[in-house]
């Protein structure tokens, strides 16, 4: 087996009718690349024909296989496992649905080359009412970071991130979360390790045809919920230490 140099992780979950498109904008890139590349999907347990299609593209994609979940997880969860299931010494994900294009790939690769441990990707949005909600809730997370926890990230929730492997395993670890907070709690596990991160600049584009999983209400309180408490902790921490 070639040694591999780069692990792109793809959760997936009801991706639809989109995720067959998106996984070939995404091997276009990924063939162009001047590395040896591996692709992992990790399918957690959609309710619709998401896992069919996953199989169907680990059997016509080379280079790629899967970790099937026998129940659903969570995101976080999903990112993770396909972290530690992962052979490149740079790995990253993004999300499967490109409304961040997978033109940015090799950017985030770079980063990591050039030498940081960790590279998020920071949104930018296009002017329109179907941005709005986005916009809002981003700046709001982006918020309440800076205020609890005191990381130098701005957006921590965006699921496009890439990593120096050996670096990001030990904080991988220490992090709990399963679901949606699991980007912000790496993100500032990795900053109180002390890794050097960077953020790029990544334009989002909203599909129309892609239904989000996200449950405004009811995630943004959870979320709210978990940063308290992960501040709670850390601060213990500190003072222990």
């Amino acid at each position: 087996m070639n040694k591999i140099e780069f692990s792109l992780i793809l959760p997936c979950y009801n991706e639809g009718a989109t995720l067959e498109k998106s996984v070939g904008d995404i091997m276009k890139v990924i063939k162009n690349l001047k590395l040896s590349s591996e692709i992992i999907f990790v399918e957690d347990k959609s309710t619709d024909d998401t896992k069919k299609s996953v199989e169907k593209l680990v059997a016509n994609t080379k280079g790629s296989r899967a970790i099937y979940h026998k129940k659903n997880e969570g995101r976080g969860k999903a990112v993770g496992d396909g972290i530690r299931a992962s052979y490149g010494e740079i790995c990253g994900y993004i999300d499967v649905d490109c409304e961040i294009s997978p033109s940015y790939i090799p950017v985030f690769i770079s980063e990591i080359k050039n030498g940081s441990d960790m590279a998020v990707g920071m949104r930018f949005y296009e002017n329109s009412l179907k941005s709005t909600h986005r916009v809002i809730l981003s700046n709001a997370y982006s918020f309440v970071v800076s205020k609890l926890l005191d990381i130098p990230i701005a957006d921590t929730e965006s699921g496009y991130k890439f990593f120096r492997r050996s670096k990001i395993l030990p904080v991988l670890k220490k992090t709990r979360d399963s679901h949606w907070f699991w980007d912000t709690e790496i993100c500032a596990r990795a900053s109180l390790a002390g890794l050097k991160i960077e953020e790029l600049p990544v334009f989002f584009r909203k599909r129309a045809e892609k239904q989000s999983t996200v449950k405004i209400f009811s995630d943004s309180i959870d979320y709210l919920k978990k940063i308290v408490k992960f501040r709670k902790e850390i601060n213990k921490t500190k003072i222990s230490g």
